[in-house]
């Protein structure tokens, strides 16, 4: 194949060193795989806590509630929820409300494990939010990009 009107290489190194998207991604898979491999201990992946932890309120959480929160489509919710669900440490059941919604439960054996794992979130995010010179502008940044939902909506 010719590489006639390819674009330039130095065009590469430039998405490379500025693209804010690359930058992001390439930090939350890193920040994924190490929570991921300090869950471990615990059974759970990161994915898996930040799921249970938007869980964690008084009354079941409608399924549209925790789309919102974690920012992830209902399919990819549905997926993510039955290796929980299989595990027992969440309930699926239909919204009284609306029988064609679901509601979701954390189950006394999630919130064990939710438990579990809170002091190894909050040891290994302290750990690299001490690495940050402002963590707190990071996360100002972030939500301001649309990266942020209050656990109770």
């Amino acid at each position: 194949m010719s590489n006639d009107g390819a674009l330039p290489f130095g065009l590469t190194l430039e998405v490379r060193d500025a693209c804010l998207c690359l930058h992001v991604q390439r930090a939350a898979r890193a920040l994924a795989r190490r929570f991921d491999d300090e869950l471990r201990p615990v059974g759970l992946t990161s994915g898996q806590y930040s799921l249970l932890m938007a869980l964690n309120r008084p009354s079941p959480a409608a399924i549209r509630e925790v789309t919102h929160v974690l920012a992830m489509d209902r399919t990819t919710l549905t997926a993510n929820l039955k290796p929980l669900e299989r595990r027992g440490l969440v309930a699926i059941a239909p919204d009284p409300a609306d029988r064609r919604s679901r509601r979701l439960t954390l189950t006394m054996a999630g919130r064990e494990a939710l438990a579990a794992a809170v002091p190894i979130w909050r040891r290994v995010h302290g750990a690299i939010e001490a690495r940050l010179a402002d963590p707190d502008a990071l996360r100002a940044g972030l939500v301001a990009l649309g990266g942020s939902a209050t656990a109770g909506e």
